[in-house]
C-alpha cells in the first residue's frame, strides 16, 4: 500500500461518550474511514501512523439519515467507521500531549 493511501484511509477519530466508554473497557479506538477501505488497509494505517500493534479491526457501515431541508426531502451520506483494538498496554494519544 502506498504512503499516500495510508493518510487517506483514516478520516478522523470518533470521540463520543460511547467510544470513550468502549476505549476504557476494551482498549479500542473508533475511527471514521473512507467508504472503500478494508480491514487490512485500516490495520496498516493505524500501525504506521500511531506506532501501535493492532489486534483486531471491526467495520460498521452507517446508513445516512433521511432529513428535510426547506420542505425538500434529502438524505445524508452513508459512511463507514472502524473499531480498532490495540494490544494491551499500548495507547493512541489523539491530542499529542503528555500522559498523566
Amino acid at each position: 500500500m502506498s504512503k499516500d493511501r495510508l493518510f487517506e484511509v483514516l478520516l478522523s477519530p470518533r470521540v463520543t461518550e460511547k467510544t470513550t466508554r468502549v476505549g476504557e473497557q476494551g482498549n479500542q479506538y473508533v475511527f471514521r474511514v473512507v467508504n472503500d477501505a478494508n480491514k487490512t488497509e485500516i490495520r496498516a494505517a493505524v500501525e504506521s501512523l500511531f506506532g501501535v500493534n493492532v489486534e483486531s479491526v471491526r467495520i460498521v457501515n452507517v446508513k445516512g439519515k433521511n432529513k428535510s431541508f426547506r420542505m425538500r426531502a434529502g438524505k445524508r451520506s452513508d459512511w463507514k467507521k472502524a473499531y480498532v483494538r490495540v494490544q494491551e498496554g499500548q495507547v493512541i494519544d489523539f491530542l499529542g500531549g503528555e500522559s498523566a
